[in-house]
C-alpha cells in the first residue's frame, strides 16, 4: 500500500502494488511503479500524483542494537514493532499533488512499522523542531497500552518504552497527551488537531486487504518537553505535527 498525502487541501492517493520487494544490501524498497525509496531517496507515482525527494545531512538512529522499543525487539510474535530509521534530513525535490510544490529547505523524518496486526486502538505523532523532534507510537494491545517514545535534540537522543519506563497515553476527541518516565528522564507531549481529519486506509496483511481506520492529521499542532532530572533537555512546538488517532473499521 503506498499513500501520498498533503495538506492544504485533504489531497490523498491511494494505490496497491501486486507486490514489493525490500532491498537484500541495505535499506531501500521497491513498490512495483509506485514507490522507489533508498536510504537517499525517494520517489512515488501514485494516482496521478508524484513526489521526488532527495535527502542530505542525515542524522540516522544511531543504536544498532535495539531500536525505540529496546529489548522487546527481539521479542517474538510481537502485533507490533515500531522504530525511527532516520531522525532528520534536509530535503531536495518537488511533488506534484494538485499542485506543484517545491520541497527544498523541507526536514524530512522516517520510521519502520511492521507487524501481523494493527491494535483495536493506536496513537501515533512526530514532529520536527528547531532544536531537535519527538515521535511516539502506542497502542491498546490485551488491555494494556503501551507507548514508545523518542526525542532528540543535536547531541542527545532519548528512548522511552516498557518495561524500563512508565508511559501514560490519552488520544481521542483530537488531543493526544503522552508521558514517560524512567529513573533518568522524562519526556511530556501534548498535541492538538487543528482541522478536520485525513481518513486513511490501514493494510491487513493476513488478508491482503486495506481498511478504513486511521484519522491522520498532517498539520497539527504539538508540544513537547524533555527532562533529564531537573535539566531542560528540550522544548518546543511546532505546528506541522503529524498526529494520528487509529480507531475500529469506519462503515
Amino acid at each position: 500500500m503506498v499513500t501520498l498525502c498533503a495538506e492544504p487541501g485533504g489531497f490523498e492517493r491511494t494505490e496497491v502494488a501486486p507486490a514489493a520487494r525490500a532491498d537484500p544490501h541495505g535499506l531501500g524498497v521497491v513498490a512495483g511503479e509506485l514507490l522507489r525509496a533508498s536510504a537517499d531517496e525517494l520517489r512515488v507515482n501514485v494516482g496521478g500524483a508524484s513526489l521526488h525527494a532527495r535527502f542530505t545531512a542525515r542524522r540516522d538512529w544511531p543504536r544498532r542494537a535495539f531500536g525505540a522499543l529496546g529489548p522487546a525487539h527481539v521479542v517474538p510474535w510481537l502485533g507490533q514493532y515500531w522504530t525511527p530509521h532516520l531522525l532528520s534530513a534536509d530535503v531536495h525535490g518537488e511533488a506534484e499533488v494538485g499542485r506543484r510544490v517545491s520541497l527544498d529547505g523541507a526536514r524530512v523524518y522516517a520510521e519502520k512499522n511492521w507487524g501481523t496486526a494493527f491494535a483495536a486502538h493506536w496513537w501515533w505523532g512526530q514532529a520536527s523542531l528547531e532544536d531537535g523532534g519527538v515521535a511516539f507510537a502506542g497502542g491498546r494491545v490485551h488491555g494494556i497500552a503501551p507507548t514508545a517514545i523518542v526525542a532528540w535534540t543535536p547531541d542527545a537522543l532519548v528512548a522511552l518504552a516498557p518495561p524500563f519506563a512508565r508511559t501514560v497515553a490519552r488520544a481521542s476527541g483530537g488531543e493526544w497527551h503522552i508521558r514517560a518516565r524512567s529513573a533518568r528522564h522524562a519526556i511530556e507531549v501534548r498535541g492538538e488537531a487543528t482541522g478536520p481529519p485525513l481518513r486513511l486506509p490501514v493494510p491487513i496483511p493476513a488478508e491482503r486487504r486495506l481498511e478504513v481506520r486511521s484519522e491522520h492529521h498532517l498539520a497539527g499542532r504539538l508540544e513537547v518537553t524533555v527532562r533529564r532530572g531537573h535539566r531542560l533537555l528540550l522544548r518546543g512546538e511546532s505546528e506541522l505535527a503529524g498526529l494520528e488517532d487509529g480507531r475500529p473499521p469506519y462503515h
